[in-house]
């Protein structure tokens, strides 16, 4: 089958063609539909996350049809159509994993970091972390929702509920899926892009930000709660100084570049900052019913498997406006 593979960090992944894997039994073989390209990606092929498995198959946006059911998996059948996440294995023993925080599980695996994930025309995955894709989510253009939505929605779910006006820092693939749940819950988002991107900013109008602007710009109304989607660390002292007293700040990135020293009284005010790690089965399905009940619609630029290194560097440079997903050709 055609894969791209990440053979050594900080260089290009490789079009080559690799055995179909076969699925152990509690694993699922799918027949990869589409995978989204996701910022984690880059920070895995860009060696800021320093302990993939190598040789790899990135990717961990996955929507597909399932092709073989392993001998000891149930709920699925060939014909299904299925999301990969993240979120890959959980060992189910240790402390966090006993205290419904398998998102912190020490002996955890990801796709597209630690296992195989979905840059390829085949994978297997773990069924128990499978999501059946409900209807008007099944293909290509769901892609996004396996790890933008998921772990924007996880962000956005530790916000307390009384919060009203929400920034987002950083308008890319999670935050222009985000604006839409915020929306169709009568919060007002705020929406923060790259200095001069007039572009992002009219792109996040569009998806229902009441404002945007650059985000060195101060919001017109002070925010309740600020989520930080760019890996940016100078955005935290930003964002603690746009929020109210009482506010957060939630990093929803798996990196970040060093956060600047900032004065106590940006903090002072019972305001808080808090990180984002993974998520949960949990998180997954309680977002698919979010989508359910306020439909989302994302924005999508298609390239083909071949093109995955292009796609990267779209991403790379800021170029792609919401999401891009590589089509199986």
């Amino acid at each position: 089958m055609n894969a791209m593979v990440l053979e050594q960090p900080g260089r290009p992944l490789k079009h080559q063609m690799v055995q179909i894997p076969l699925p152990a039994p509690t694993q699922l073989q799918i027949k990869v539909i589409a995978c989204g390209v996701c910022r984690t990606d880059l920070h895995v092929i860009d060696g800021e996350l320093t302990q993939p498995k190598l040789p790899l198959v990135p990717g961990h946006e996955v929507i597909g049809r399932v092709t073989l059911v392993g001998a000891k998996t149930s709920g699925f059948r060939s014909g299904d159509i299925v999301g990969v996440p993240w979120l890959g294995y959980t060992c189910g023993e240790c402390k966090f994993c006993r205290s419904e925080r398998e998102n912190l599980c020490e002996n955890g695996l990801f796709t597209g970091y630690t296992l195989d994930g979905g840059y390829a025309e085949y994978m297997v995955a773990d069924a128990r972390f499978c999501f059946p894709m409900p209807e008007g989510y099944q293909d290509a253009a769901a892609a996004p929702l396996l790890c933008a939505g998921l772990i924007g929605f996880r962000s956005y779910r530790m916000i307390r509920p009384e919060a009203q006006n929400i920034g987002l820092y950083g308008f890319g693939a999670a935050a222009h899926i985000l604006t839409q749940v915020a929306k169709a819950q009568h919060k007002q988002v705020f929406a923060f892009t790259r200095d001069g991107d007039t572009k992002g900013q009219l792109f996040a109008i569009k998806m229902g930000a009441g404002w945007a602007g650059s985000s060195r710009e101060d919001p017109p109304e002070k925010l309740d709660a600020a989520i930080i989607l760019a890996p940016a660390g100078e955005l935290v002292p930003k964002a603690l100084k746009d929020i109210d007293k009482a506010g957060q700040v939630i990093c929803g990135g798996i990196h970040m570049s060093t956060i600047p020293a900032f004065s106590y009284d940006l903090l002072w005010g019972e305001r808080s900052v808090q990180s984002v790690a993974n998520l949960t089965r949990e998180d997954g399905s309680a977002f698919l019913k979010q989508i359910q009940l306020s439909p989302i619609k994302t924005q999508t630029t298609y390239f083909k498997l071949s093109e995955a290194n292009e796609a990267l560097d779209q991403l790379r440079k800021g170029k792609i406006n919401g999401a891009a997903v590589l089509v199986m050709e």
